[in-house]
């Protein structure tokens, strides 16, 4: 087995797992629902971070992509696992008999976009910060402070958007009929433009962290090609749990 499929692999158990959590938990779990859903995504980064990078959500994937961390065949092939994932999860969650009999309420597109773009902006720049930065290699709270970002978030504006902020989420929980197909848009645009700006924003407060800074930062005795392989040998699981 490849080390792109052990990490495919990865990604789509991770986030099957993530998508089969929100649309039981919704429909058992009531006001506990988000505390379920980020303990499940707690544990699935804590799981396989260091095999994938534990994204779990192609909005994710785009910020460590956008941050330098993942190859462009990497992030597709990411992006096209999760999403598969996520839609088979809501289609068993439908099989076992949890599908809801109408759709969330949500609020207007215009509420939508923004809290869906706040709320996946905060994951994306907490992933950022506590599994991609030098200065918090090696810590173990990683998996503690995505998954609280996430449950934070779904208490906080759950009612208005239905609290996806991951594009893998928004396809399952179509499928299983808690979100409609009409809002589908929404959550895909908001979510990949806050994985995009989440990254631009890591790199510009932390300039030391750009690919091209890591380079230059590199022994003067001909040492930037020593140091790109570094950086790739240590790859999507060291760097970017």
């Amino acid at each position: 087995m490849t080390a792109l499929i052990r990490k495919l692999t990865v990604e789509f158990i991770g986030t099957f797992f993530l998508v089969f959590t929100v649309g039981t938990a919704v429909a058992t779990a009531g006001t506990l629902a988000p505390l379920a859903i980020g303990s499940a995504l707690m544990v699935m980064v804590f799981a396989g971070g260091h095999v994938s990078g534990g994204h779990y959500n192609p909005a994710v994937s785009t910020a460590v992509f956008a941050r330098g961390k993942l190859t462009g065949t990497e992030y597709v092939s990411y992006v096209v696992t999760q999403v598969a994932a996520g839609i088979l999860a809501g289609l068993l969650v439908r099989a076992v008999g949890y599908a809801p009999h109408s759709a969330a309420a949500v609020a207007g597109t215009g509420k939508m976009l923004l809290v869906e773009f706040l709320f996946t902006f905060a994951l994306c720049y907490v992933v950022l910060n506590v599994a991609t930065a030098k200065g918090t290699e090696n810590n173990s709270f990683y998996g503690l402070a995505i998954g609280f970002t996430v449950a934070t978030g779904a208490f906080a504006v759950g009612k208005i958007s239905g609290g996806a902020f991951n594009p893998a989420v928004a396809f399952g929980a179509s499928a299983l009929g808690l979100f409609t197909w009409s809002h589908i848009w929404i959550y895909l645009l908001a979510e990949f433009v806050a994985g995009a700006v989440a990254a631009g924003v890591f790199l510009l407060t932390q300039p030391a962290e750009r690919p091209d800074r890591e380079l230059r930062s590199a022994a003067p005795d001909g040492g930037i090609a020593s140091r790109r392989v570094e950086g790739t040998a240590r790859g999507i699981a060291g760097t970017a749990r």
